[in-house]
């Protein structure tokens, strides 16, 4: 009996791969690979190659959350610059082939350290080295020429943090589940300090130790960064402070299980920072302002979680704590801006 995945033909897809020069030694086979909660992911294999697909989920689309064919052109673009990522193979953007866009890249074979129990696997030395790895990573990633390397008609960095204010704040306007006056104060005084932003980089837009792949015989080294559907041009103290934030408690709640990048063994954000203007040679100005900000967007995020939640729009388990982090997001952001953001 021919196995059946959600938005996957194979006999379809190994059409496609053939007109696109890709041969397929035997018979095609897919599994659909766990973590990612936003595009389907599958690895496939014939009996030489091993490749991973992916696409937008089948239903409940958000186009900007799922734009496959932006991260299969920002990867492409990186090639060869000092950031790792998974060689392209082929994209398909004709909704008529297979229900929506895909792409497929090479399976890039690692460790993904997810979970703190991943992490606790790790020796000290290890973990430090691994820290210092993602910081010169995303420094390199913030001095590429993105016009050199074709990408600067990827967004519009000019008022980046300006639209970024507005649009969390709309954000939380149609999430909400309840009224928070914390939040709103935290938004005013947001909007009442933009600075003014460095020069624009690319940015990622979700980085964190989860979303790279780790070499499987030396972890302190990275061999991709995945996961670039919410890569734009902009700020790129934005994506350092959204790496930041991350490390607060609160992400266990968000994501739903103890995670890797809230673990008490990784450096505090403060130690981070001073990491990457070493790395980048970057001026790290208005760092509350910028911190605040992400503070704010997780706080949304972490209530849009819980408003699907309510309204028994998720699958799976490990939401129902999402909303009770909001509060101490909103809280950690105030404080940030008084310059408390260790």
């Amino acid at each position: 009996m021919t196995a059946v995945h959600e938005g996957l033909d194979l006999a379809v897809l190994e059409r496609f791969l053939a007109d696109s020069g890709v041969t397929v030694h035997g018979e095609l086979r897919a599994e659909l690979i766990s973590g990612g909660k936003s595009n389907l992911t599958y690895g496939l294999r014939d009996e030489k190659s091993h490749w991973v697909l992916r696409r937008p989920p089948t239903t409940g689309l958000t186009p900007s959350a799922h734009d496959v064919a932006r991260e299969f052109r920002i990867t492409s673009a990186l090639k060869g610059t000092g950031v790792p990522v998974a060689p392209t193979v082929a994209q398909c953007e004709d909704d008529s082939v297979m229900g929506a866009p895909f792409t497929v890249v090479e399976f890039i074979d690692g460790r993904v350290v997810r979970s703190k129990a991943d992490l606790d696997a790790l020796g000290d030395d290890e973990i430090d080295r691994c820290v210092g790895e993602l910081v010169r990573i995303i420094a390199e990633l913030h001095n590429v020429d993105f016009e050199a390397v074709g990408l600067g008609g990827l967004g519009r960095p000019d008022g980046y943090v300006t639209r970024q204010v507005k649009l969390w704040a709309s954000q939380w306007g149609r999430v909400k589940t309840r009224e928070l006056p914390d939040l709103e104060r935290l938004h005013a005084a947001l909007a009442e300090s933009i600075p003014e932003s460095p020069a624009p980089s690319i940015v990622h837009g979700d980085y964190r130790i989860d979303n790279t792949i780790l070499d499987p015989n030396d972890p302190a080294r990275v061999v991709a960064v995945v996961d670039w559907e919410l890569s734009t041009l902009g700020d790129p103290l934005t994506d350092l402070a959204m790496m930041c934030v991350y490390r607060h408690p609160a992400l266990d709640d968000i994501l739903g299980f103890p995670a890797a990048w809230s673990s008490e063994r990784l450096p505090a954000a403060d130690d981070l920072v001073q990491r990457y203007a070493t790395a980048s040679g970057r001026d790290i100005a208005n760092w509350s302002f910028y911190m605040g900000l992400a503070y704010l967007k997780l706080a949304v995020i972490a209530e849009g979680i819980n408003h699907r939640w309510r309204a028994g729009a998720t699958i799976g388990d490990g939401f129902d704590r999402a909303g009770e982090a909001v509060p101490d997001l909103v809280a950690a952001g105030l404080a940030a801006l008084k310059g408390a953001h260790a």
